[in-house]
């Protein structure tokens, strides 16, 4: 493996999803679905091809030198690894359009979940095609905030590390780190690929004891580890494990909440435990906070009219919003079989705004999940509730005890300019979605789906189901951009536009 973390990055992960394309191939031969056999086969055939003559004219340079330039190759893999992951897909669809094939796998490798294919009009290996797809993605996105993110202070991390976004975070670290970055890379793909395979596995072997087919319980358990959101079928609401198997997804969203949950690679707060990391307790706290008062808004309303619900249907109301809460929070977007009764029992007839809310705060740091993320929304209300606290005391110089540790003194300030950036991302994907013809209602809701990587926020977010496969070329092109832009953040791609951090 060192030898091949050599090569551009862009070629290793080109030769690994080629390498993956055999999986659903020897699916459909199983099947005997043959011209998909043939589809996803000869594609990864021929992407091990182009890969393996490439690596041999590139054999000699020594590559991934510096971090800064396996940011680059990140983002060049998302924006251009989805034309080659396209072909077998639409090779074996048929009657679609690139474009939209070239949508589908943006959408899967940002694990943004996006969909715009019927479950009924793909076949098994096309299912787990996108699922595979999705959790490599999620992989990708584990390794790269140790290895690559977190030392140039991004991601998350420029709230709490001491140096500046797109600078490592200590004097020290800077040439430990810029030396032998692909050193780092190794580290982090031998510790985390195990314990992201086994969390997999375990998912996938319990929504099968708890019924669900073998398709539909490997295809969960890939989304719920990634984050994707991506089922062969309408979700765990329509899956035949029913309440057993959402709540084992229910138990996976956990990963999703805090990097400390699966690894302290990246934290100082590791030693100190889960319930003292901020972004787990604000989970928790939101998680909590949502389904209560929906939940309590039905009894207001129904103390004043005098009906009371049966104590069986409360039980399935709240269960509901607290799995699709948190489902949200996570941005894996899966709503359980119970939220419809949740729907009726709040009496709201804005669901898609408390959705919307939540998949913009996201998840922890690190992570798979998408957003703002935890940590920067814990930063800003630490912030306020402090210069709050200053208004009282104008001469106070004392930390709150809100203020944690992790939290630098800065990081307020640059958690406020991500979401200044963030919000002018909708402005202005919103502004090109409607010169591009869509409506101010369902532009909103993509921008937001694709920026927070929330894919199945489209079609629960608005009164009427956006159709995608309609909208024009030009659109979906701006929705990948999109959802590239979400999964990298405006802030990476602005440090790498800045010629002061290419100087050596």
């Amino acid at each position: 493996m060192g030898l091949l973390l050599r090569l551009p990055l862009i070629l290793v992960l080109t030769g690994l999803f080629s390498l993956s394309m055999m999986v659903p191939a020897l699916v459909a031969l199983r099947l005997e679905e043959f011209h998909d056999a043939r589809s996803f086969f000869y594609s990864g055939i021929l992407g091990l091809l182009i890969t393996g003559f490439v690596g041999l004219a590139l054999g000699g340079q020594v590559h991934n030198r510096r971090v800064l330039r396996q940011l680059v190759a990140l983002m060049a893999a998302f924006a251009f690894l989805p034309l080659m992951l396209a072909v077998p897909f639409y090779e074996s669809v048929r009657n679609t359009s690139f474009i939209s094939a070239y949508f589908e796998m943006v959408s899967c490798l940002t694990t943004t979940g996006a969909t715009l294919f019927e479950p009924g009009r793909l076949s098994v290996a096309e299912h787990l095609w996108r699922a595979q797809v999705g959790w490599l993605g999620g992989l990708i996105m584990w390794i790269a905030a140790a290895a690559i993110l977190a030392p140039l202070t991004l991601g998350g991390f420029e709230v709490t590390a001491r140096g500046e976004p797109g600078q490592p975070p200590e004097p020290g670290a800077a040439r430990r780190d810029q030396t032998d970055p692909a050193g780092r890379l190794l580290r982090s793909t031998r510790e985390l690929t195990p314990v992201y395979c086994g969390l997999t596995l375990i998912a996938a072997v319990l929504l099968l004891v708890a019924g669900d087919p073998p398709l539909v319980a490997v295809s969960h358990a890939m989304s719920v580890m990634a984050t994707s959101g991506i089922s062969p079928i309408s979700g765990p609401q329509g899956a035949p494990a029913g309440f057993a198997g959402e709540i084992v997804i229910f138990c996976f969203f956990i990963f999703a909440l805090s990097r400390l949950t699966f690894s302290g690679d990246t934290s100082v707060m590791g030693r100190k435990g889960l319930w003292r990391d901020p972004e787990f307790r604000l989970a928790l706290l939101v998680v909590a906070a949502v389904p209560l008062v929906l939940f309590l808004r039905h009894w207001s309303a129904a103390f004043d009219v005098g009906e009371q619900e049966n104590f069986l249907a409360a039980l399935h109301a709240l269960w509901g919003s607290l799995f699709t809460t948190l489902s949200y929070l996570t941005t894996t977007g899966f709503v359980s079989a119970d939220w419809e009764a949740a729907q009726g029992w709040s009496g709201l007839s804005t669901q898609g705004l408390i959705l919307m809310g939540l998949a913009i705060l996201g998840g922890g740091v690190a992570t798979t999940a998408g957003g703002v993320k935890l940590l920067r929304v814990y930063a800003l209300y630490a912030s306020g509730v402090r210069e709050l606290e200053r208004l009282i005391h104008p001469h106070s110089v004392g930390r709150t005890g809100l203020i944690s540790r992790r939290v630098r003194r800065e990081g307020s300030f640059i958690a406020w300019v991500f979401f200044m950036l963030f919000a002018v991302s909708i402005a202005v994907l919103n502004m090109g979605l409607g010169l591009l013809g869509i409506r101010f209602e369902p532009s909103m809701v993509m921008t937001i789906a694709t920026l927070t990587n929330t894919g199945p926020l489209m079609s629960m977010a608005s009164d009427q189901a956006i159709n995608l496969i309609a909208i024009a070329p030009g659109a979906k092109i701006l929705l990948c951009l999109a959802m590239v832009l979400g999964r990298l953040e405006l802030l990476a791609i602005i440090v790498m536009l800045n010629p002061e951090i290419w100087r050596d």
